[in-house]
């Protein structure tokens, strides 16, 4: 607010930008990488499962129906037995002809090594999932949508019961009167307060004068090849980072839900929601269980589409995924997280140990030719295609999974 109680934005909601439809662009690099961490993030989940597990163990009949809910697109007994190097099958001890999983030495390796990056980097941790608390209108969220989103954020796999205990001045549980338990943030910690766009232009003069009421923020943009050099696509991005950046940590009652200016925040929030996530992208149905919490409107994933050189929206795996186009390069993470390495070493475990469907025997790879293939997989390749997406937010499109989290 400025020395009259004013704030300084509410007279520039609109600016009379006119918006351009755009084609959808396909990113064959960002698609491979969505591609890869689907397989490893069910293999991570299937890991935590087993772990979970009284008998140290998972049926084939335990997973049967567990391939929806692990985003895959195969049977998941079929997905166990590709991967050797994790998971070992072994007949149960009572039915012999029912198949049994259970780790292998090596995944348990791994398994420690995650335990322990966990309790390294326990602040980054405690400090996301307070940011992700902040941005919301009652400082609180469902249980059940935290856990969808868990594995994103990089928290344990029972956060809740590891990890918030261990902080009862930040963190409490509450149940609603129709039983469903949220966490709530006790305490609104001021220097968390600061986006990732906010972080990154610190310590510049553009900055100073951001903070000063002076100038707006401008989001980083990466166009789809052809698309920066179209004047009327040039011109309406211009008019946009023109408007004020409102910090996704302030309230925004204020402003018209119908102007430019929320418009520009609800790209802010979304922005500053996948700049929280170890791998820069989540599923576009995880976003629909925060919709109301973070006062974003019914229609908000058309702001994906909308703005292409911002977001990156993926049709693969029978899913739509929503990534951060500025948090790659060259198919490579820009700045990976600790955790985000060790998945790497996860998924090169899983690589090296595919299994033959003819003979049963073990595909093994050397290092080098693992990396000459992850390399000219990650090679920037996009095609011009038009599709349509669906603008009914609560609905899933066709071949979606309507995911509730592991």
């Amino acid at each position: 607010m400025n020395k009259n109680g004013a704030i300084p934005w509410m007279k520039q909601q609109w600016r009379g930008i006119v918006k351009v439809r755009l084609k959808w662009v396909k990113n064959r690099s960002l698609d491979h990488v969505i591609d890869k961490e689907t397989d490893l993030k069910a293999a991570c989940l299937l890991k935590d499962a087993i772990v979970r597990s009284s008998t140290s163990f998972l049926t084939a009949n335990a997973v049967a129906d567990w391939q929806k809910l692990l985003g895959l697109t195969v049977p998941v007994l079929r997905f166990l037995r590709r991967y050797p190097t994790l998971f070992h099958q072994f007949p149960h001890p009572r039915w012999p002809s029912l198949p049994c999983f259970r780790l292998t030495d090596t995944a348990q390796l791994l398994h420690s090594q995650e335990l322990a990056l966990h309790k390294t980097h326990q602040n980054d941790a405690v400090g996301t999932l307070s940011k992700l608390l902040m941005m919301t209108r009652s400082r609180a969220l469902p249980l059940h949508s935290l856990h969808a989103l868990k594995w994103d954020l990089g928290l344990p796999d029972s956060f809740d019961k590891t990890l918030v205990p261990q902080f009862p001045d930040t963190f409490r549980f509450l149940k609603s009167p129709n039983g469903v338990a949220s966490l709530k943030l006790t305490r609104w910690p001021e220097e968390l307060a600061v986006s990732a766009l906010q972080r990154s232009n610190e310590g510049g003069t553009h900055y100073r004068e951001f903070k000063r009421g002076q100038s707006a923020l401008a989001f980083p943009m990466r166009f789809p090849r052809g698309y920066g050099a179209q004047k009327k696509v040039r011109e309406w991005m211009e008019e946009f980072q023109k408007l004020p950046y409102i910090s996704p940590y302030s309230d925004s009652s204020k402003i018209d839900p119908d102007s430019d200016l929320m418009e520009k925040r609800v790209v802010g929030v979304l922005h500053e929601l996948l700049s929280l996530t170890l791998h820069k992208k989540t599923k576009r149905n995880y976003l629909r269980g925060l919709r109301e919490e973070l006062n974003l409107p019914h229609k908000f994933t058309r702001i994906f589409t909308r703005y292409p050189g911002i977001f990156y929206l993926s049709l693969k795996c029978k899913t739509t995924t929503v990534t951060l186009r500025e948090g790659y390069r060259s198919g490579k993470l820009v700045d990976p997280h600790p955790l985000a390495r060790h998945r790497d070493k996860f998924y090169h475990v899983m690589q090296t140990g595919l299994l033959y469907r003819g003979d049963g025997s073990l595909k093994r790879h050397d290092n080098d030719s693992l990396l000459r293939d992850d390399e000219l997989r990650s090679e920037e390749s996009e095609q011009e295609q038009e599709v349509q997406f669906s603008d009914h937010d609560d609905e899933p499109c066709q071949g979606e999974t309507s995911e509730r989290g592991f």
